[in-house]
């Protein structure tokens, strides 16, 4: 929990960091860190007519902001990415591609016999894309 004790009207709208780091125990190399933004706002009433300037400078500020770092063994810069990883994509296309082929024992396919698969191929298949 973090107070803010001396609360002015001088202090609406200042943007403050508190950086929160992760670290084992036994060790003092730090595993992550995360910076957080907290804005002192007025009461409701005042509040209401500054709400417009608060949210500009936020947004502005949280464009320039880098949120989340981690390092493991090695340092590594990973960028957050906003969907489904490649290679979940991909499996999944696998897996319907798998179940579209025909099952062993079918005769009536234009599809070559060795991309017949088994009942258990497509099972396996079913089970990865669920």
């Amino acid at each position: 929990v973090i107070r803010h004790r001396d609360v002015r009207a001088s202090y609406f709208g200042v943007i403050d960091k508190f950086r929160l780091q992760v670290s084992e125990q036994s060790q003092r190399k730090a595993l992550g860190k995360k910076e957080i933004i907290a804005t002192l706002l007025p009461s409701a009433k005042e509040q209401q007519q500054q709400k417009e300037e608060e949210e500009k400078r936020i947004k502005e500020h949280l464009a320039e902001s880098v949120f989340f770092e981690q390092t493991l063994c090695q340092p590594e810069n990973r960028t957050a990415s906003s969907g489904p990883s490649l290679l979940t994509v991909f499996l999944g296309i696998v897996c319907i591609a798998a179940l579209m082929l025909p099952t062993l024992g079918e005769m009536d396919s234009l599809v070559p016999l060795y991309l017949h698969l088994s009942v258990n191929q497509k099972l396996v298949a079913a089970y990865v894309l669920g």
